[in-house]
């Protein structure tokens, strides 16, 4: 209704314009002399009543406020309208802001100062119960608003409905909204102060979020799952993860099955059908590329912008329970992917979130990565750091993920990564690293092992970076593992070679023992060799196609016997020849042929034995677990090494060429028999059988500095794994 703005209240003219910083200030009860006065902001409202009196409001001219006065003896509690909108429907509305606030100031605190190792449990949105009254709790970080309102499908999006409470100097707005049900749809509507534009943001804790394209959040009622893992959580806590075996299957759940119509398995289809696979192909671990909500699929998810939400594709958040649970139940752990080295630009998530770069850095300098085009975050805001730290403890106690395998760390050390020289920022000191994100990382690694024993935080560091998985106390960064990419370069790069020309390379096999012990190493072929034009795994091989398995089954009995805990993408074990997208499923057709299923059953193999035997795993991280028997024989193209634990070895030898080595003499540091565990060439995985007879015998004739020797025939392109006899 159209009023000069010169005679309206200045605060009622704020409120019509949604820019008063305090609405309770005006809404809501309040005492004028010996009045009571009621006033609720209702737009589209013709008439409202105060239900519980039947007494009529009166609009304010020029507003859609309308206000009631009366003894205040007499007033209701809670404060409930009935009002008629312009249609003549009838609604019924509890006052919001008749409520106290209810954040504690202790929370508010803590969060100010970096201190809240659980800003999710009071930011966000959370069913509560106020006063006897059930309704739905919203709480955001805004320090830079003129005013935040909650908005959604219950207000029409309206941001003059539910304008919010600024709790003093913390930046946090709240607001507590009676008789709102869970499965609302909700955002958060923000009046920039330095700029007075009006921004409409998701919530940064948001625990759902609609199915893209929508980005808004969903009310999220408490968990309705009755967790069934307790066994699986207490050995967890007690298993010493540095020397048990750990041999992870790295997932991307929209393309590692779908329908029968191409659609997306939701998470309990999800955990049945990939929990039988795993069972059948004996890894001890999935790893799933990240599932926190995202709104591009190509993203593969590490551009999230729902930091605490399983993203809607494949169901809901119990559904994500329920996935994690069933492969606890079955002995299987759960690791998850987690980002906080970027995210990305979308106007509705964290970008400029108040208007001003709050999650991230102003200077693009420091505040930009080039390559992704994605923002970084600042990691010394303390407000910052909580939603990170908070963010890593949520998907552990929540969702009992087992661990986080961490993103693109090295972008997090250095202030110049993938940077020219006049484009980065140095530190207080002039150097190059990123101390504000060191820092970080070592506070994130320290309270996840306080807090959560057993669980694991896995690096994704590609540099040289020293100490990475070692405690802080020490100087190092605190990671429980961190994957050897210098090996898995080194290695692919070698195995692509053509076999005749193996021999000029030889040093791409070796030289990763220099240095294999200086950190707790996961031996990675993931997806980031699969893509982008590197090809699939078999195809990366030389030769026809038998070679190209031989040569895969090599690579793969390699990996297993090398010291370090093993990584396989979804894929790898059954040789798919088509470089993997996110488009469609796996090539799960190929299985019908012998090569490819021979692979797939090798891989089994080496599971099962790198679980079995514990000179295979128990001494991944320590020198005393490996001893080279020959590593100059570049000439043949072989290698040959032993794997101890203890009293406990294993043999194993290893022919990079299509030639057979018949009488091949190695030095043992034991006598009598040897059986033989595993040859890749056998015919079960698809090879030439090519072999030993499942044994040979070892003599007392001193050879390579041991006291004794045995003779193999080491087959084309083949791995022979042995162990004595004795230790069966």
């Amino acid at each position: 209704m159209p009023q000069d703005s010169s005679t309206l209240d200045p605060a009622f003219q704020a409120l019509m314009e949604a820019r008063h910083p305090d609405p309770f200030a005006v809404l809501g009860r309040h005492r004028e002399g010996p009045e009571a006065v009621l006033r609720a902001l209702l737009p589209r409202a013709r008439q409202v009543v105060l239900e519980d009196r039947g007494e009529e409001l009166a609009r304010i001219p020029g507003t859609d406020l309308f206000e009631w006065r009366g003894v205040p003896a007499d007033l209701p509690d809670p404060i409930r309208y009935r009002w008629t909108d312009e249609q003549g429907a009838e609604h019924t509305t509890l006052d919001p802001y008749t409520f106290g606030p209810q954040l504690a100031d202790f929370d508010l605190h803590l969060f100010a100062e970096g201190r809240h190792w659980h800003a999710h449990n009071f930011l966000g949105a959370h069913v509560r119960e106020v006063d006897g009254v059930a309704g739905v709790l919203f709480a955001v970080w805004a320090p830079n608003a003129e005013r935040v309102s909650v908005v959604g499908d219950f207000n029409q999006w309206d941001g003059r409905r539910h304008p919010m409470r600024a709790r003093g100097e913390s930046g946090v707005w709240e607001l507590f909204l009676p008789g709102l049900q869970p499965g609302a749809l909700y955002k958060f509507e923000i009046r920039s102060r330095p700029t007075g534009e009006v921004l409409l943001k998701s919530d940064p804790y948001g625990r759902r979020f609609e199915l893209r394209p929508g980005t808004a959040g969903v009310v999220e009622p408490p968990s309705e799952h009755t967790w069934g893992d307790a066994d699986w959580m207490r050995g967890r806590a007690e298993r010493d993860w540095l020397q048990a075996p750990l041999a992870v299957y790295e997932v991307h759940l929209g393309s590692w099955e779908r329908g029968p119509d191409g659609s997306f398995l939701d998470y309990r289809e999800l955990a049945h059908r990939l929990v039988d696979y795993v069972l059948q192909t004996g890894f001890t671990h999935v790893e799933l590329m990240p599932v926190a909500e995202h709104p591009l699929d190509a993203s593969w998810g590490y551009q999230a912008t729902g930091f605490y939400a399983p993203t809607s594709r494949f169901g809901d958040p119990d559904g994500f329970r329920y996935f994690v649970d069933y492969c606890h139940r079955h002995g299987i752990g759960v690791l998850l992917d987690w980002v906080p080295g970027h995210f990305p630009r979308d106007a509705h998530a964290l970008a400029r979130f108040d208007g001003t770069a709050l999650y991230e850095h102003e200077d693009p300098r420091r505040g930009e990565h080039r390559d992704w085009g994605t923002l970084i975050f600042n990691y010394g805001r303390p407000e910052v750091r909580n939603f990170l730290l908070s963010s890593a403890l949520f998907w552990l106690e929540e969702y009992h993920v087992d661990g986080l395998r961490v993103d693109a760390v090295a972008s997090m050390l250095y202030l110049d990564y993938s940077r020219g020289a006049d484009d980065w920022v140095p530190n207080i000191y002039g150097g190059r690293e990123n101390l504000e994100a060191i820092d970080f990382l070592r506070e994130v690694n320290r309270v996840l092992h306080e807090r959560h024993p057993g669980a694991l935080v896995i690096a994704e560091e590609s540099t040289s970076w020293p100490q990475v998985t070692r405690p802080p106390y020490v100087g190092g960064l605190g990671f429980s593992m961190k994957w050897n990419m210098g090996w898995m370069h080194d290695t692919l790069e070698y195995m692509a070679l053509d076999p005749i020309f193996r021999h000029y390379h030889h040093d791409h096999l070796t030289f990763g023992l220099v240095y294999a012990f200086t950190e707790n190493f996961v031996l990675p072929f993931s997806h980031d060799e699969v893509v982008h034009g590197k090809g699939a795994m078999v195809a990366k091989m030389p030769g026809d196609e038998w070679q190209k398995f031989a040569n895969l089954r090599l690579l793969y009995a390699y990996m297993y016997a090398y010291p370090g805990k093993k990584l396989l993408f979804m894929g790898n074990e059954i040789g798919q020849w088509e470089e993997w997208s996110e488009e469609r499923a796996l090539s799960w057709q190929v299985l019908q042929y012998g090569y490819h299923e021979g692979l797939r059953t090798l891989v089994a193999d080496l599971n099962r034995l790198h679980r079995e035997e514990p000179a295979l795993h128990r001494q991944d991280f320590q020198e005393q677990g490996f001893e080279w028997i020959d590593c100059h024989d570049a000439d043949q193209s072989t290698l040959s090494f032993l794997r101890r634990d203890g009293d406990r070895l294993v043999v194993g030898a290893f022919n990079f060429t299509p030639v057979p080595r018949e009488g091949f003499r190695l030095g043992v540091p034991r006598g009598g028999p040897y059986r033989e565990l595993l040859s890749s060439d056998s015919a079960f995985y698809g090879g030439s059988d090519v072999g030993n007879g499942g044994a040979v015998t070892a003599v007392e004739e001193p050879w390579m500095g041991r006291p004794c020797s045995l003779t193999l025939t080491l087959p084309p392109l083949g791995a022979v794994l042995l162990r004595p006899a004795d230790l069966d």
